[in-house]
């Protein structure tokens, strides 16, 4: 029994250390993959903040294009006339014939975009009275001036209401008289009167206003309205015609472009990254180098003080070197050759004594 407890306490110690080292790998285990996981999501998100604000850039590029680029596709504005009726002629009500000024600026900018062609044209409701079926053709006129006045371009153009005879207006008029009675339905007929076909603002002197007249003084009218078309060509007509495939294909090109920027910026931060200890290295030991010339040249500055300051009033310069050389070529030779004999007198009594 003594012998089985030690055996047993040394089992249950084994198994005890064991289940703590699998424990500690599997504590390592779930702490690694949280931490994997952690990073992962992180950089997932990073990745999706990155794309979508990529995304929003390319899709604002785009739409900042498209309203920059693209004038306005068409414009309309009532007309309203005006004319004289001060007249003394009993035949005609009018004295003038009906003309109309029209503004072609809204909010202090042209409503024209230079060098876009435009078709203008002209609607009137004109009921459908004796008067007018006498009258026939009129002439309706369009002239376009700019701020100073002058005049940019004028057509002339001609318009009538559609023939009907008596038997058919007949008809039509018992076939729909409920409508008429209930007001439904009026008589009268409605006429577009193209204006320009193919009208280009000058850029240099571009259009203000326009002025229409009606070259009739008997016909009689509903209401009138200008209509002010865009003709669109090239990228203009891709944009207005098939907008939803002219953005995708726009906000694609903004989006690779823009991702091929970031993606070249971020290479070339890491690469900055990874060079920056080797310069560092190159730089520290370049900066050795000089430390080294520098004591270096220190040193010697300091020898040379120390040598000058030694030598005192004995230190000859270069400059009095020469000077001197002259003084001992051109000197009195008498005087050298007595102080050479002196000195070797003085031997030779110096050797006697």
């Amino acid at each position: 029994m003594d012998q089985e407890s030690p055996l047993r306490s040394q089992h249950d110690e084994e198994l005890s250390v064991l289940i703590g080292r699998s424990l500690l790998r599997l504590q390592d285990a779930v702490v690694t993959a949280m931490s994997h996981t952690r990073k992962k999501v992180l950089q997932g998100f990073v990745v999706f903040s990155v794309i979508l604000l990529l995304l929003w850039l390319a899709a604002f590029l785009y739409g900042s294009f498209y309203y920059s680029y693209m004038p306005k596709a068409a414009f309309s504005t009532p007309v309203h006339y005006y004319y004289r009726t001060d007249c003394e002629s009993p035949s005609s009500f009018l004295c003038s014939y009906p003309v109309a000024n029209i503004s072609l600026m809204r909010n202090k900018k042209h409503v024209l975009t230079f060098g876009q062609a435009y078709q203008i044209s002209l609607q009137l409701e004109l009921p459908e009275s004796p008067t007018n079926q006498e009258l026939g053709m009129f002439m309706v006129k369009t002239t376009c001036f700019s701020r100073d006045g002058g005049q940019i371009a004028s057509s002339a153009r001609s318009s009538m209401l559609r023939y009907r005879s008596d038997l058919l207006r007949t008809m039509g008029t018992l076939l729909f008289l409920p409508a008429f009675l209930s007001g439904a339905i009026e008589q009268k007929q409605m006429l577009e009167v193209e204006l320009f076909s193919d009208f280009t603002d000058d850029p240099y002197a571009p259009s203000v206003t326009a002025v229409i007249e009606i070259l009739s003084n008997k016909v009689q009218i509903y209401s009138s309205q200008l209509y002010v078309h865009a003709h669109f060509t090239g990228i203009r007509y891709l944009l207005f015609y098939f907008p939803v495939s002219s953005a995708l294909v726009g906000v694609s090109s903004n989006f690779i472009f823009l991702s091929v920027l970031f993606i070249l910026s971020y290479m070339r931060l890491l690469l900055r990254v990874e060079w920056k200890p080797e310069q560092l290295r190159t730089d520290g030991s370049v900066s050795e180098r000089e430390n080294m010339n520098s004591n270096e040249q220190e040193d010697e500055k300091d020898v040379a003080a120390g040598t000058a300051e030694l030598l005192g009033p004995l230190q000859i310069t270069p400059t009095n070197l020469s000077r001197e050389r002259p003084q001992l070529h051109f000197g009195n030779g008498t005087e050298l050759q007595n102080r050479h004999t002196l000195s070797q007198v003085e031997i030779n009594e110096t050797e006697a004594a």
